[in-house]
């Protein structure tokens, strides 16, 4: 490809949060984070190549699944540097994604079960709750909201 064709290719930053619904700020960050990379003009401006959209597209997916950057950015290492995710790393990264998301929905509705049973006696207090904590043994232990924590 000429260097013609590749810069009719590019998109600038402003096209890419247009197209990506994702703003200009959110993509330098993902930008400083590795999730996405541009080239700079000779006058310093960014340019992305089009196969930006699908990463972004990516990120903002897993973004919505509660899936923290730095997780992301660990399946994105294992990318080709230009590549861009196809269907079946689409495929490997939900899979990852997948075990994640199932240990949060369990940490998750233990909370909320542990959190029902608290508020159903009425007492309202961990510290003197002689069901759930008595003589504040919990407090005892460790700092912290223990009762609320996954596996105690």
């Amino acid at each position: 490809m000429d260097s013609q064709s590749r810069v009719r290719d590019e998109l600038t930053v402003g096209q890419v949060a247009e197209r990506s619904g994702v703003a200009v700020s959110a993509l330098h960050f993902y930008e400083r984070q590795g999730l996405i990379r541009s080239r700079r003009t000779g006058g310093n401006q960014r340019r992305f190549d089009r196969s930006v959209l699908r990463r972004v597209a990516v990120i903002r997916a897993a973004q919505r699944a509660g899936i923290p950057l730095s997780h992301i950015a660990a399946v994105f290492a294992e990318l080709p540097d230009d590549g861009v995710p196809d269907q079946d790393d689409w495929r490997r990264m939900s899979a990852v994604w997948r075990t994640e998301l199932d240990d949060r929905i369990r940490q998750l509705e233990a909370l909320r079960d542990r959190l029902g049973g608290c508020i159903g006696c009425g007492c309202l207090s961990l510290a003197e709750c002689g069901f759930v904590n008595p003589e504040d043994a919990s407090g005892l232990q460790a700092p912290g909201a223990r009762m609320l924590e996954p596996g105690l």
